[in-house]
């Protein structure tokens, strides 16, 4: 049976790099000794979207992207479709929890400096990984046809009527209709399952492939390719499998534990994974009370109605996303690492998250005065995080870095 198994491999080894993948990306690839708690969220998001193609493709099997019958087929996958709520649910639930881990992990990413030289390619691919999820996100959000995803595609496709010369066009394009219609449902409906996951998936690949080029970050920000052995292997490095394999498994059993709870117990997130509003029929006659996106859309939902002017409005929450292209040219500090950084980049990064807490909650809630003066102050300080970042990651007085990693 051996002899079998090794003839088998070699016939296909000769044919496909079966062998060659196993080892470059899993057994001979070599990642820091010290990878930490905030290093399971690059896995998660793996195991997170898998969930979502999963469950997507159920879905669509008896999902029937029609104006007149969309609400209603969501409505029977729940009541009549053997285990149809419990996929749905995951799909819902899954797509908050996607947004919840890509933050994490792009935290993670602030913290020790991962987008730093020589991963500014790895970043880019991470941000636009991050533009496809959102534009997943916004284009499966009107497929239930319910009254919050029938006006939250309104007011969105309107912003893009703003744009000067170019933008009535160019919303009548995205709607295909004058108004979000029947052929808007089925445009998106292509884009949620067809295009968007098609570039989403190449995206992915090129992020771990650009990462196994250079290797991982680790909470040091050290290159651990600079000190190798007489073999060649980083001497601070160990094998991704079966050490790190084992070490993400147990993140997956705890993820999967918190993301069984909110299934089963709190599926719609108390109103903020799945609207209370959208558990009605989209109704053109019928405007919500309080229109608002999803929560993970809300920071930059508050930045928009921050400005007064609807086209800077646009132009603030899209360069607030833009703006995170060029963190690798940025940041010019010595250290990657928040370890060995000094008190101005901590404060800083501390009141970016602060901000973009506080934005997020404001966008969830109906505008007052008040509530918009603090979105403003909140943008303020989110673009100051940037905008600053040459002048005091410069000024900023830094630790010594070790030439090895520590624990």
């Amino acid at each position: 049976m051996g002899k079998m198994m090794t003839g088998f491999m070699g016939w296909i080894d000769a044919r496909f790099p079966l062998t060659k993948m196993w080892k470059e990306h899993l057994a001979e690839y070599y990642a820091p000794k010290n990878l930490n708690f905030w290093y399971f969220f690059g896995s998660l998001a793996l195991l997170v979207l898998v969930i979502q193609i999963l469950t997507g493709i159920w879905l669509t099997m008896n999902y029937k992207p029609d104006a007149a019958k969309a609400f209603a087929s969501v409505e029977y996958i729940m009541r009549d479709v053997d285990w149809g709520w419990l996929i749905r649910y995951m799909h819902s639930t899954g797509a908050s929890a996607f947004f919840i881990v890509v933050y994490l992990h792009m935290f993670r990413g602030l913290l020790y400096g991962s987008y730093r030289k020589p991963r500014e390619l790895l970043w880019i691919f991470g941000m636009f990984i991050y533009l496809c999820l959102m534009a997943e996100a916004f284009f499966g959000y009107l497929l239930p046809w319910g009254q919050m995803s029938y006006w939250g595609a309104q007011v969105i496709v309107s912003l893009f009527g703003a744009i000067p010369v170019i933008g009535d066009d160019l919303a009548l394009w995205i709607r295909g209709d004058y108004v979000i219609s029947d052929v808007t449902l089925n445009r998106f409906f292509a884009f949620h399952v067809i295009a968007v996951p098609l570039v989403l998936i190449v995206l992915v690949a090129a992020h771990i492939l650009a990462l196994h080029e250079v290797g991982s970050n680790n909470p040091d920000g050290i290159e651990i390719k600079k000190i190798k052995d007489a073999n060649g292997i980083p001497k601070d490095g160990i094998p991704f499998h079966p050490y790190y394999t084992v070490k993400d498994i147990v993140g997956v059993v705890v993820f999967l534990m918190f993301f069984s709870i909110v299934i089963f117990f709190i599926p719609d997130g108390g109103g903020f994974f799945l609207e209370h509003p959208n558990f009605e029929p989209a109704d053109p006659l019928k405007t919500p009370e309080h229109i608002a996106p999803v929560w993970y859309f809300t920071p930059y939902y508050a930045m928009l109605r921050a400005v007064p002017d609807k086209f800077g409005g646009v132009i603030v929450m899209g360069g607030a996303v833009l703006i995170l292209f060029f963190l690798p040219w940025l940041d010019r500090s010595p250290a990657k690492s928040i370890r060995y950084r000094g008190v101005l980049y901590k404060s800083a990064i501390a009141l970016l998250v602060i901000s973009f807490v506080v934005l997020g909650y404001l966008g969830t809630q109906a505008p007052t005065p008040g509530k918009t003066m603090v979105a403003r102050i909140g943008t303020i300080v989110y673009f100051l995080f940037f905008l600053l970042m040459p002048i005091y990651t410069k000024l900023d007085s830094t630790k010594p870095v070790p030439e090895r990693v520590t624990k």
